[in-house]
């Protein structure tokens, strides 16, 4: 596979950036770079390639890329981190086999954003039904589930995203609280742990981790 120039690649995206134009990006990344050809630049030393490398493959990655995105968590810059974290919910929110599933799945979680839990919930479900292999529709429900303290149900659908999407730091974190709030000291322990494990830059679990070894040790 032909090496992108990042100088090239750089110069070509800024502009649509900066103006703020993602249909125009959107159009020049598939029509000039595939995502295998842009994740190349994730591993090269050009901190302003890998940062458009990121912006890009937010936007039109596809799930394979998830692993490479998720490396980039560990970056020491923490520009890298959060972008590479906004690119991983980019690329997980349209993860569905189906564009109906993904549609799906937004709209489960704008319902939820407006407290709709059993609307969101009822979304979700039928966004699981059409692909029962969609990590984010399972994390969703998840979120929904927690929300409305059905939190067996919610470490459930934890489980399920985390069985597709190992490196899913947010279904980690969702089954450690559900576990916190069922007194599960430490299983809660564990899956803050791992949700580090994969973001370090997690710093609000990390400070509930911390206060769970504080109280109750490893």
């Amino acid at each position: 596979m032909e090496t992108i120039d990042p100088v090239k690649f750089v110069a070509a995206v800024t502009p649509l950036l900066e103006r703020k134009d993602p249909t125009a990006l959107f159009l020049l990344l598939k029509s000039n770079w595939p995502p295998e050809q842009i994740r190349q630049l994730l591993r090269g030393p050009a901190s302003d390639a890998k940062k458009m490398a990121i912006v890009s493959l937010g936007l039109i990655g596809p799930t394979c890329c998830v692993d490479d995105l998720a490396r980039q968590l560990h970056d020491p810059d923490p520009v890298v981190c959060d972008m590479a974290e906004h690119a991983l919910w980019s690329v997980w929110f349209r993860g569905g086999a189906t564009p109906q599933a993904n549609q799906l799945v937004c709209r489960g979680s704008m319902a939820m954003n407006s407290r709709d839990y059993q609307t969101s919930i009822e979304l979700l479900s039928a966004a699981v039904q059409i692909d029962p292999n969609f990590p984010e529709a399972y994390n969703q429900r998840a979120i929904a589930y927690y929300l409305t303290e059905r939190y067996e149900q919610s470490i459930g659908d934890c489980k399920r995203t985390i069985k597709r999407m190992a490196c899913h730091f947010g279904a980690w974190c969702g089954k450690g609280h559900c576990h916190a709030h069922l007194g599960e000291k430490s299983l809660a322990i564990e899956c803050y742990q791992q949700a580090l494990a994969i973001h370090p830059r997690l710093h609000c679990i990390r400070e509930s981790l911390h206060e769970l070894e504080r109280r109750y040790g490893n």
